[in-house]
C-alpha cells in the first residue's frame, strides 16, 4: 500500500449510506481531520452530525467546500452538474474533487467542463452499498475488502489519483483503475441489470391478480433476498438507468436472450435443456463464491 494519506478537511456532498461510510471510515483510521457535511435535508444532517460522522454541516454548498482539501459527491448521479456549478466558487486551487456514482462516462461529460485547471476531478465509484439510505445507514466497514474503481480522465494529475487511491485504501478498498466506457459496461451487467430485474420481479410478482390477497405476503427467504435490492433509493435507479441507458439496454437484451431460452425449454419440457441450463448457471455463480 502507499504511503498512509491524510486529509486536512473533507466535505461530504449527500450526507447518506455512501458518504457518511466513508466519513466515518477514515475518521475510525485518523486519516481525516475535519469533515463537513452538506446536504438538502436538516434532519438527516443533524443525524449525521449526532451519530459523528461530520463535525459540522452547512446547507450551503459553498459555505461546506470552504478550504476543503478532497470534496466527495455523492448525491443521486444527475444531480452532479447541478451540485459541482454551486459549490465551485468555494472550492480552493488545488482542491480534489471526487465521487461515488455508479456510472462514470455520463458524469464525467457534464462534470470535467464545468472545472477550472486549479482543480482536479478524479472519477470514482466504491463498489459497495445496501438497500438503506440516509445517514443512519452509514457504517464504517461498508468498505473493507471492497472494490472502488478509479476512472482518471485525461486532465486528472496522477497526484489526484494517488490521494484518492489511498484515501480508498485507508478504508479497506482494493482501487484498480479502468476507462469510463469499460466502467459502464461492467457495471450494467453486474449491478444494474440485477437492479432491474429485481424492480421488475417485484412489480410482476405484486401484480399477479389471479387472487384477492396480495400473494407476496407469502414471501420467504429465497424471494425476499433476490428483491433486497429492489428496496434501494429510486431516484438513485431512476438516474443510473438514464444516464447509462446504453449499456443498460445491451445488457437487458443480453438478460432476454437466455431468458427466452429458458421459457422455451420449460415450454417444450426439455429437462435435458433445463439442467444443464441450470448447471451452468450453478458453476458460474459458484465460482465467484
Amino acid at each position: 500500500m502507499s504511503e498512509q494519506v491524510f486529509i486536512p478537511r473533507l466535505a461530504i456532498i449527500g450526507v447518506g449510506l455512501i458518504g457518511g461510510s466513508l466519513a466515518l471510515a477514515l475518521k475510525e483510521r485518523g486519516v481525516v481531520g475535519e469533515v463537513v457535511g452538506c446536504g438538502r435535508g436538516r434532519p438527516n444532517l443533524e443525524k449525521a452530525l449526532e451519530m459523528g460522522i461530520v463535525d459540522r454541516y452547512s446547507r450551503d454548498p459553498v459555505a461546506a467546500v470552504k478550504d476543503a482539501d478532497v470534496v466527495f459527491l455523492a448525491t443521486p448521479v444527475k444531480s452532479f452538474a447541478a451540485v459541482t456549478r454551486q459549490l465551485l466558487p468555494g472550492l480552493k486551487p488545488g482542491a480534489v474533487l471526487t465521487d461515488g456514482g455508479s456510472v462514470k462516462a455520463a458524469v464525467v461529460a457534464e462534470v470535467e467542463p464545468l472545472l477550472p485547471d486549479q482543480i482536479q476531478f478524479v472519477p470514482g465509484h466504491p463498489i459497495a452499498g445496501t438497500e438503506k439510505s440516509g445517514a443512519e445507514a452509514a457504517f464504517p466497514t461498508l468498505y473493507q475488502g471492497k472494490r472502488c474503481i478509479l476512472t482518471p480522465t485525461a486532465r486528472t494529475a496522477e497526484g489526484a489519483l494517488d490521494l484518492v487511491r489511498r484515501m480508498w485504501q485507508a478504508v479497506g478498498s482494493d482501487v484498480v483503475t479502468m476507462s469510463l466506457e469499460k466502467h459502464d459496461r461492467v457495471l450494467a451487467a453486474i449491478s444494474h441489470l440485477p437492479h432491474m430485474v429485481a424492480y421488475s420481479l417485484v412489480n410482476a410478482v405484486g401484480s399477479y391478480d389471479h387472487y384477492e390477497e396480495n400473494i407476496l405476503e407469502y414471501s420467504a427467504g429465497g424471494f425476499r433476498d433476490f428483491t433486497r435490492i429492489a428496496s434501494s433509493d429510486p431516484t438513485m435507479w431512476r438516474d443510473i438507468a438514464e444516464t447509462n441507458r446504453d449499456a443498460l439496454l445491451e445488457m437487458m437484451a443480453q438478460f432476454e436472450i437466455f431468458f427466452a431460452e429458458l421459457k422455451a425449454d420449460i415450454e417444450a419440457g426439455n429437462g435435458d435443456r433445463m439442467f444443464e441450463f441450470f448447471l451452468k448457471s450453478k458453476q458460474l455463480r459458484d465460482a465467484i463464491l
